[in-house]
């Protein structure tokens, strides 16, 4: 890697406990999610925005507390997440994924994970892969950039649960079948578990 992107990493993980800082100080109930998630569970460094996973019932006390910092914040089309920008690095509040709303069970089921020095909420590895595979689609479907994180993470997920959860999307039970071919999980999972999700 060169300085650039080791660069670029430094200021996104300011970002991030900047960001983390100012929700924990308005009590926000909140977790780490996307590459910083990763990045917190032992993945390597891909890190170009801050994923933050939050019950739509917070974002606005969420927006008002990051403003207050001086983040520029934007409610984007999309109604599933909105956004601030810390001098132009990203961070998503994301409150729904795919249609699951963000729950404050999902949220128990995060672990505190020292991450650039300071300790927060972090997506437990199977709520994570998950949150991942979830929104795959035709447009989406990018699986070259998810195999090196979804390997750092592979002994920390439930391989069945995530099955369960994501069988009756094309794109996430192929990614599966991809990660099975590659050894990377065992070759047969047994989806016929509980499919709710989160």
């Amino acid at each position: 890697m060169g300085s650039h992107s080791h660069e670029v990493t430094d200021a996104i993980l300011e970002t991030l406990k900047r960001a983390s800082s100012g929700l924990k100080e308005a009590d926000i109930r909140f977790a780490l999610a996307g590459g910083c998630a990763a990045y917190a569970r032992g993945a390597a460094p891909s890190l170009h925005d801050v994923d933050f996973v939050l019950p739509v019932e917070d974002v606005p006390l969420a927006l008002e507390a990051l403003g207050k910092l001086g983040f520029e914040t934007v409610k984007p089309p999309e109604d599933w997440l909105v956004k601030a920008f810390d001098e132009g690095r990203l961070v998503d509040l994301i409150f729904s994924i795919c249609d699951h709303p963000i729950t404050p069970e999902l949220l128990k089921r995060a672990e505190p994970m020292k991450t650039s020095a300071v300790i927060l909420p972090v997506l437990e590895a199977t709520d994570l892969v998950i949150s991942w595979l979830l929104p795959f689609s035709e447009h989406t479907c990018d699986y070259g950039s998810l195999l090196p994180q979804v390997r750092a993470l592979r002994e920390q997920v439930d391989w069945n649960r995530v099955a369960a959860v994501v069988q009756d999307s094309p794109y996430a039970s192929t990614f599966l079948t991809l990660l099975g071919r590659l050894d990377v999980i065992p070759d047969s999972l047994d989806s016929s578990g509980d499919p709710t999700w989160p």
